[in-house]
């Protein structure tokens, strides 16, 4: 017979190993603070690409080619994308013919960044990288035709206030590209998790409009949005 010291043994082994992984694989080190998700970051980024295996093609598909056409408009658009880590976006947009803008790739992570690095560096001056948490953006109001977030609004410390920042950043007229996070993973984000209409209403309460939610992977909606232009305004 199994004694009752060994059981209770393996249920808080089990227990502190499920907790651990709760914290740190499924939310990422959120609840233990900004710093610890950094350090996490920091120490997945040699691997973070072959980790996530990012298709080129579904990218441009679902996240490109609509960022391009709300940026057709404008000559020579400046994009600001948030949480860039090993510079996906800016890359995808960068190496895109019809791209003629630049990119700014913010990130808490310096390792992240330093993946980044090399492979923004064919592009010049039109791609800059910036250490910098997105809590308190370091640009001036209405600096970017559009500001992008993909998956990292869950594992900000203050997300509503990263979107506040965001809108403020953002030029009248200009789009805003962020992810929500979807599933019973999202749902393990306690006090943090929202639906779509809840994610649809903190947007427009900011100040957008043609709020749109689409399912993009089997983790995460896109989210996209244009800040309201007031009439005397100039694009």
């Amino acid at each position: 017979m199994t004694p009752l010291w060994f059981l209770f043994g393996l249920l808080a082994v089990t227990a502190v190993a499920l907790l651990l992984y709760w914290l740190l694989v499924i939310t990422e080190g959120v609840y233990l603070g900004p710093r610890v998700v950094v350090l996490l970051y920091d120490l997945t980024a040699a691997r973070y690409d072959s980790i996530k295996q990012f298709d080129p093609d579904a990218e441009r598909y679902f996240v490109i080619y609509p960022l391009l056409n709300t940026l057709l408009g404008f000559p020579a658009p400046l994009v600001l994308d948030v949480a860039t880590g090993t510079g996906r976006l800016p890359l995808f947009l960068l190496e895109e013919p019809f791209f003629n803008g630049r990119v700014v790739g913010l990130d808490a992570s310096a390792r992240m960044l330093a993946q980044a690095a090399p492979k923004l560096a064919p592009f010049g001056h039109r791609a800059t990288l910036v250490q910098q948490t997105a809590i308190a953006l370091p640009f001036p109001d209405s600096a970017f035709h559009a500001v992008t977030c993909l998956e990292a609004l869950e594992f900000l410390p203050d997300e509503l206030a990263a979107l506040r920042e965001m809108e403020r950043v953002l030029r009248p007229g200009g789009t805003l590209l962020i992810t929500r996070r979807r599933g019973w993973e999202a749902q393990a984000f306690f006090g943090r998790y929202a639906g779509r209409e809840q994610v649809a209403g903190r947007l427009r309460a900011l100040g957008f409009v043609d709020v749109e939610v689409s399912l993009w992977q089997v983790e995460y909606d896109l989210v996209t949005a244009r800040k309201v232009v007031p009439w005397d305004a100039q694009l």
